[in-house]
């Protein structure tokens, strides 16, 4: 199945500009990788910050909060492989 097919199939042809060539494939797939990445990222950045400071007001519960922050962790990390393979499922010829 083309690229295009999938696009229209799912209705996303809009981020290929309507019609369907090399560079806004490309700048699709930028844009949409970028979003990967940059949304767990920016929840891994939260999840730090707020177990230090949680672990600087109150040490004695640092099992609960590395418990807390390692499934909030995990979750950003699915969350980012399912959208990398949803991408690559998407975008391959």
């Amino acid at each position: 199945m083309r690229v295009a097919d999938k696009a229209h199939r799912f209705g996303w042809a809009f981020l290929l500009g309507g019609e369907i060539n090399t560079m806004n494939r490309n700048a699709a797939l930028t844009l949409i990788f970028a979003l990967c990445v940059l949304g767990p990222a920016l929840v891994m950045a939260a999840t730090g910050f707020s177990s230090i400071s949680a672990l600087g007001r109150n040490p004695s519960a640092a099992p609960k909060i590395l418990t807390a922050m390692m499934i909030t962790l995990l979750f950003a990390e699915a969350v980012a492989i399912v959208a990398f393979l949803v991408v690559w499922q998407l975008f391959t010829p």
